[in-house]
C-alpha cells in the first residue's frame, strides 16, 4: 500500500517557509537600521528614492507593492524625521512629489554596507543572493 503523506505539515509548507524567512531577515535588518535610526519600511522608501528622487507618493507605493493609504503616513513620519520633504508637482499641482534631504541623502552612505552585512550573516555570495532575488521575483510574478 502506497505510503500516504500529509499534505498539511507546516514546516512542508513553501507559505510558512517563506513568511519565516522574511520575518527573520526582517528582524536582522531592524538591528542594523537601528544604528541609522531607520524602519525597515522607511529603509526600503529610502532605497527607492536613492533610485529615483522626486517621485510621487504613489510612485512610491507601487514600488513597494503598499497601498497609497499605507505610503502616506509613512512618508509624513520620514518628513517629521527631516528625511524627506514633500511638495506639489510642477507639472501637476495634484500629484505631490517626495523628495530627499539632505540628511536623507546622507544615509546612502551608511546604507552602502547593509546588504555587504546581511550577506555576511546569510552565509552567502553575491552571486548567490542576486541569484535567489531573480528567483523570488520570478516566483512572485508567476503568482501575481
Amino acid at each position: 500500500m502506497p505510503e500516504v503523506t500529509n499534505p498539511l505539515i507546516l514546516s512542508h509548507q513553501l507559505c510558512f517557509a517563506l513568511y519565516a524567512t522574511s520575518r527573520a531577515i526582517t528582524k536582522f535588518y531592524a538591528s542594523l537600521l537601528d544604528e541609522m535610526n531607520l524602519t525597515y519600511p522607511q529603509y526600503l522608501t529610502l532605497l527607492v528614492l536613492w533610485e529615483r528622487d522626486g517621485i510621487s507618493v504613489q510612485q512610491i507605493a507601487d514600488e513597494l507593492e503598499l497601498e497609497g493609504a499605507t505610503a502616506t503616513p509613512l512618508i509624513q513620519r520620514m518628513e517629521k524625521l527631516g528625511l524627506v520633504k514633500r511638495q506639489r508637482s510642477s507639472e501637476d499641482g495634484r500629484q505631490l512629489e517626495v523628495h530627499l534631504t539632505e540628511r536623507g541623502m546622507a544615509l546612502r552612505e551608511k546604507a552602502l554596507g547593509v546588504p555587504h552585512k546581511l550577506g555576511g550573516a546569510l552565509g552567502i555570495t553575491k552571486e548567490d543572493a542576486e541569484r535567489l532575488v531573480s528567483d523570488l521575483n520570478a516566483l512572485r510574478e508567476r503568482i501575481s
